[in-house]
């Protein structure tokens, strides 16, 4: 059970649920005090003695009678910076006399149950008030005459605290903001490694890990979105925390745009996380009755290790970020015809391309770009959001209806975003496209970034997306983002508020996404940005999946599935099967192998039917047949993370557990054989240790507790026969001996 208590003598605030606290104090300031954050403590009125205030030579005090209360030395709930504190400030507000000097201090505080909506913004929800508790504190600068409240909340089901920050000008004075984080909190000491999700386009969300040092460790984006360079996640890890044991923090930011995470080692080794927009290039006016909300940030604790806190995450993505009726279902198998045909297409060839599907048991046909305006490159047409008749001869809208009654769900590829200097739209609104004025325009894959910060941009867009979708028979979108914003400069903002321009931008694009979700509120979203460069909490909340990335090599999915893992749930991640050679890397990997990869994730194919023999079409049956009798184990199934291939040559393993424990679905990879290898074990999780679990595939029975104690032996290697298990009556599961294959088990409690 939530609670959120209040202990007037100490001035301390208690948020609990059955798992996890965390424990705040109003220190003798008026400012608010990190007390503890971690495993569920036995309540009791008062854990002052635990903020630890001492004298220290060569520091700065508020007292002269005080020689102990210093803010160098205190651990902070949300610090300023300039009044004896010297570390990096959650906040920076510049006042009218030049002075970014401030005293935010405690005024009041409410506690209710249910959580607030943040407007204009995605944030996690609560669907009944009983299941959540929410704290705000209210504190003043009556010099400056500004109020900024700290939210937070605690759900009773999730190990996790949402937090949010709001800022109010009460005065008469022009206020600047010039950094305002979601969150920040300083962690009793520096004893972690830092983990983080970094990479590029077709390498996104690799795993990295670092030892907390003295001093700033940060990573961040400035790129107009929140990149494929860094997610915005990270957490931290005790040195002896592994995948299962030991405590771990993950911090996720709920926003799409420009971000900082970050960690500051002080000199007394505190760790103070900063985690929200970044302060580079923001700088928000709050001219007088103005106020500014922060977007959220979700703080979750385990004590199980990193695999316990990615399953808090997955918990709370798919139960409370996820909207509508996409949340908790199924996702559709889908076959998109971008590497199969690019750019050259017509009526016949995507229609012999659905029919193929469709015997395959496909559900979903995907038209990806070049259906518009006069798209046969990528040169032109962006922005013109109507069908190309000289490639569809009705249209994307009579094209819909054809692939319907074929029996195939039709899905559209948009690029709302972007517009091309050939397109009918830039030429009868060149000042649309972000530009700085006197500068040269950075163009990217030929095109330019739509000024998404006015409001007039973001309408037209959506009439004419809303046209194509009203017209059309659509039940799925796919939203691309394929470049990032140069010469940020937003023309209606005027000179004094261009550092609201990256804000402001990504406050449109969720408002394009909420204005289309409000008019067809059935329809699948899926985002995508190069890939996965726009693959973050933010996005979930108005889109259910998001293209992973672009890279569809299955070798190179393992990393990119097993890192987005670490704070984004299964059902989330678009895999799907390609052709061989791999267009992004020429690799060539086994059918079964490819999709072994891809039925972890929102399943689909991605080639030309035409070009696969008999015996590949006959094994794509099987494997979308396999999918879906094991659709909801793979997508919401608890998942856990085995053998990492960031740490063991490549080799990869995991599994999903059903709820009720009743089936589950283990996968092994090999990346690069090894002769006559030793025996190969792995453990398996979450399976009922009394139930006796029958594999088919291995033609045995197992106990629970055999499988998670002794291990299971998957036989990957060659050790001098070539030996085929009779039992084997499935394709897919990856019989090849040798480099890239993989095997996959069912087991099914007796």
């Amino acid at each position: 059970m939530q609670t959120i208590s209040f202990y007037p003598e100490s001035r301390e605030f208690h948020l609990s649920n059955d798992r996890i606290s965390y424990f705040i104090n109003v220190m003798k300031n008026g400012q608010i005090g990190h007390l503890y954050f971690g495993k569920k403590i036995r309540e009791r009125d008062s854990f002052a003695h635990f903020m630890q205030l001492k004298t220290c030579s060569h520091t700065s005090y508020l007292y002269d009678d005080d020689l102990t209360m210093s803010l160098d030395i205190a651990r902070q709930e949300y610090p300023g910076y300039g009044t004896t504190d010297y570390r990096y400030p959650a906040f920076r507000i510049e006042q009218e006399n030049g002075s970014s000097i401030s005293n935010f201090i405690y005024q009041s505080h409410h506690i209710f149950s249910g959580k607030k909506k943040l407007e204009g913004l995605p944030a996690v929800y609560a669907e009944k008030d009983d299941e959540c508790t929410t704290l705000e504190i209210t504190l003043e600068d009556s010099l400056m005459q500004a109020s900024l409240i700290l939210s937070y909340t605690v759900f009773d089901r999730y190990d996790a605290v949402m937090r949010s920050v709001r800022f109010v000008n009460h005065g008469n004075q022009q206020l600047k903001l010039t950094n305002a984080q979601s969150m920040a909190v300083d962690l009793f000491d520096s004893d972690f490694e830092m983990l983080q999700l970094d990479g590029a386009w077709s390498r996104e969300r690799h795993v990295h890990t670092r030892k907390l040092v003295s001093g700033i460790q940060s990573v961040d984006s400035m790129r107009g979105h929140s990149s494929a360079e860094h997610n915005p996640f990270i957490a931290l890890k005790r040195p002896e925390t592994t995948e299962f044991q030991g405590d771990a923090y993950g911090f996720a930011l709920v926003y799409s745009g420009n971000f900082l995470a970050q960690v500051e080692v002080s000199r007394f080794e505190h760790a103070r996380v900063l985690l929200g927009i970044n302060p580079l290039e923001f700088a928000w006016t709050l001219n007088p009755g103005d106020s500014f909300q922060t977007p959220e940030a979700v703080l979750v604790f385990s004590d199980s290790g990193l695999n316990g806190m990615s399953q808090i995450f997955h918990s709370l993505f798919n139960e409370r970020l996820v909207r509508g009726p996409w949340r908790g279902k199924d996702r559709p198998v889908l076959i998109n015809n971008w590497e199969g045909t690019y750019f050259n297409f017509n009526d016949e060839k995507i229609l012999s391309i659905a029919e193929k599907a469709k015997e395959f048991g496909v559900e979903l046909f995907v038209l990806d770009d070049g259906w518009f305006g006069r798209r046969d490159d990528a040169s032109s047409s962006l922005g013109d959001w109507y069908s190309d008749k000289n490639k569809l001869v009705d249209g994307v809208e009579g094209l819909s209806r054809k692939i319907t009654s074929i029996g195939l769900k039709f899905g559209l590829w948009f690029e709302p975003e972007m517009v091309n200097r050939d397109s009918e739209l830039f030429r009868a609104h060149p000042d649309w496209a972000i530009a700085t004025p006197g500068r040269s325009m950075s163009h990217g894959r030929n095109q330019y970034c739509l000024d998404f910060s006015r409001d007039e941009v973001v309408d037209c867009i959506y009439e004419m997306m809303e046209k194509v979708l009203r017209n059309s028979d659509i039940s799925y979108v796919k939203w691309d983002m394929n470049r990032d914003i140069t010469e940020a400069y937003g023309a209606k903002l005027g000179s004094g508020r261009q550092g609201e321009f990256f804000h402001r931008y990504m406050l449109g694009v969720y408002r394009l996404y909420e204005k289309l979700i409000t008019a067809f509120p059935d329809i699948l979203f899926e985002s995508c940005a190069s890939g996965g460069a726009r693959f973050d909490a933010g996005m979930l909340y108005y889109a259910p999946q998001a293209w992973a990335s672009d890279d569809t090599d299955a070798v190179e999915r393992l990393k990119i599935q097993y890192g987005s893992s670490m704070a984004y749930p299964v059902s989330s991640i678009g895999a799907h099967v390609s052709a061989v050679p791999n267009h992004q890397l020429n690799r060539i990997t086994s059918l079964s192998t490819r999709a072994n990869t891809a039925f972890f994730g929102a399943f689909g194919y991605e080639l030309d039917p035409d070009k696969l023999s008999e015996e590949e079409k006959a094994e794509i049956k099987e494997q979308v047949a396999f999918f879906k009798k094991y659709r909801h184990v793979f997508q919401y199934g608890t998942f856990y993370r085995l053998i990492s291939p960031f740490e063991h040559n490549g080799n990869t393993s995991w599994m999903a557990v059903s709820e009720d424990r009743k089936t589950a679905v283990f996968a092994y990879y090999k990346v690069l054989a090894t002769p006559n290898p030793k025996a190969n074990k792995v453990r398996l999780k979450g399976l009922d240790p009394e139930a006796v679990y029958v594999c088919s595939r291995a033609g045995e029975e197992y106990y629970g507790d055999e499988l998670m104690n002794m291990g299971f032996l998957p036989d990957l290697e060659y050790t001098g026969s070539r030996v085929r298990n009779p039992a084997v009556k499935f394709k897919n599961s990856g019989t090849d001996i040798g480099d890239f294959t993989s095997q996959l088990y069912v087991l099914e409690r007796k």
